[in-house]
């Protein structure tokens, strides 16, 4: 099984790199990246599934923090997962999401990788930013 995730060299460039199963037959990791992608997607944007995502502008207009679909895509992937959480930082605006997952194998990938999502996603820097809706 293989995923593409997108790397920010140290220039600033980004590169796609391929990510696939471990040597010893986990896909832990394709699995974390797709989380990464799905919690980045806007509801609605996947060709595939169109239920995966955060429903962005919807977020934005009614002021209704998107903890429904986070916990919608919590259940999605957490067959894939020993353990997976992702919760909401309380008092934070906007809403940042704490991202905690066990691997199969035992290993926590928190420490390992950006546990923090913050959403609703507008830009690339995850941070609402009122000028990309104009």
């Amino acid at each position: 099984m293989r995923t593409y995730g997108r790397i920010t060299n140290e220039d600033g460039s980004k590169t796609w790199v391929v990510v696939g199963t471990d040597a010893n037959g986990y896909n832990d990791s394709v699995y974390v990246t797709t989380l990464a992608q799905c919690l980045k997607l806007n509801l609605g944007e996947s060709p595939i599934y169109a239920n995966y995502g955060i429903p962005q502008y919807q977020t934005i207009v009614t002021q209704v923090l998107p903890d429904y679909y986070v916990m919608q895509t919590q259940t999605q992937f957490s067959q894939y997962f020993a353990s997976l959480t992702i919760s909401r930082v309380q008092g934070s605006s906007p809403p940042i999401y704490n991202v905690n997952a066990v691997c199969h194998s035992g290993a926590l990938l928190t420490p390992y990788v950006d546990s923090s999502v913050v959403a609703p996603q507008i830009n690339n820097t995850f941070i609402l930013d009122s000028s990309t809706l104009g």
